[in-house]
């Protein structure tokens, strides 16, 4: 018989697991202190009890875009955003908002009131984007006012610096190597475990993240799968927004083609919920109102 004790257990996981890989990656405090020393090896006196994650819970896609904050001390704040393989300028954006909350949350930590005469003290920021597609032609760093304004001198600016794969070895590009390796088995094997366990096993191989992947295989296993599971969540979504679109579409057209035949005396006010029972009550009023403001 199939233990369902066991089913039920795996499927609680799967709906509690809200970190991505990467996140959780960089919970243990051992691999964000040697994340840390890749971007800054010349700050020989960091530990991990200089290190804290502040990183802000995406309420709306739990978790789907991967955005992780640390505080080095009181005073530097590096943001690290990870774009996935489909490239946006987009992200700049992200950051802009995810930097503004970061700080708003700072102040409130740290009892600083931006309605007093006293200057607040605030870390430095340090902005970074982790890019797990192919290169290319693509910039090494990225600014707001360059993509967005064509260079021109505004009143804000956000620069970041993206960090794409190479021939390094450190966790930031073993991780982008454990991406490429998951699309590259996306592709061949779909978004099956087996897609899951086959990226494992190949990194393990590889040595690709080995201890992380090693001692936390399951996991892992209920991390990934539950990706899955929030990509479909979008993808419904998108096809939700894109049949209300069209309902709106729809309903705006017959607005019109009504309004017409009422100006040409086709029909009556009152006739109109008998031959166009999708429109509201509220739609009828709106078009008598119209034809009122046309007389």
């Amino acid at each position: 018989m199939p233990d369902n004790t066991k089913q039920t257990q795996e499927a609680k996981a799967k709906r509690t697991a809200k970190n991505s890989v990467f996140l959780d990656l960089f919970q243990d405090k051992k691999n964000l202190l040697a994340l840390y020393q890749t971007l800054h090896p010349e700050d020989t006196d960091a530990t991990e009890d200089t290190l804290d994650i502040v990183t802000i819970n995406n309420v709306l896609t739990d978790n789907l875009y991967n955005d992780l904050g640390i505080m080095v001390g009181n005073d530097r704040l590096l943001l690290l955003l990870e774009a996935q393989s489909s490239w946006t300028m987009n992200i700049l954006i992200r950051i802009l908002l995810y930097l503004a909350q970061s700080y708003h949350e700072y102040f409130e930590r740290t009892s600083q009131s931006l309605y007093k005469s006293k200057k607040v003290k605030m870390p430095k920021p340090e902005l970074y984007i982790i890019y797990t597609g192919s290169k290319g032609k693509k910039p090494d760093t990225i600014s707001l006012s360059k993509e967005f304004f064509d260079g021109a001198d505004i009143d804000i600016e956000v620069k970041a610096k993206v960090i794409y794969e190479s021939d390094k070895d450190n966790i930031i590009n073993e991780y982008i190597v454990f991406c490429k390796v998951f699309n590259e088995q996306i592709k061949e094997h779909g978004m099956t475990k087996q897609a899951v366990t086959e990226t494992i096993r190949i990194c393990k191989d590889r040595n690709i993240l080995k201890q992380y992947l090693s001692s936390k295989e399951v996991e892992v296993v209920t991390i990934m799968m539950s990706l899955f599971d929030d990509e479909q969540i979008m993808r419904t979504y998108a096809k939700d927004m894109a049949r209300e679109a069209a309902r709106e579409t729809a309903r705006e057209t017959t607005k019109r083609n009504v309004l017409t035949m009422l100006k040409k005396g086709r029909i009556s006010v009152e006739e109109i919920p008998s031959f166009f029972p999708e429109l509201t009550s509220d739609d009828i009023e709106e078009i008598e109102k119209e034809v009122m403001q046309l007389a």
